[in-house]
């Protein structure tokens, strides 16, 4: 794997997590992915500032869920008027 951690760094990182209880790490997922989320969306937005919300939003489900599930979500969102 690649990285630009230093390897003591990487000991003393996983030691961290493995004392973390299961809330915790649960806790640190979901922030991570919120963070991995908003990047993306901001990265579209920087690529199509000519995009609404709703166009980042399906934009962002075609990328990472395909283009099946990003219709179906861009039919619904019109349908309930967002």
């Amino acid at each position: 794997m690649l990285t630009d951690t230093h390897p003591e760094a990487e000991t003393v990182q996983r030691e961290l997590l493995r004392c973390m209880s299961a809330p915790q790490k649960l806790s640190l997922v979901n922030s991570l992915t919120a963070t991995v989320v908003s990047l993306s969306k901001q990265g579209i937005r920087d690529r199509h500032p000519e995009y609404t919300e709703r166009d980042v939003a399906v934009h962002f489900v075609e990328m990472n869920f395909g283009k099946d599930l990003a219709a179906g979500y861009r039919k619904r969102l019109e349908r309930d008027g967002q």
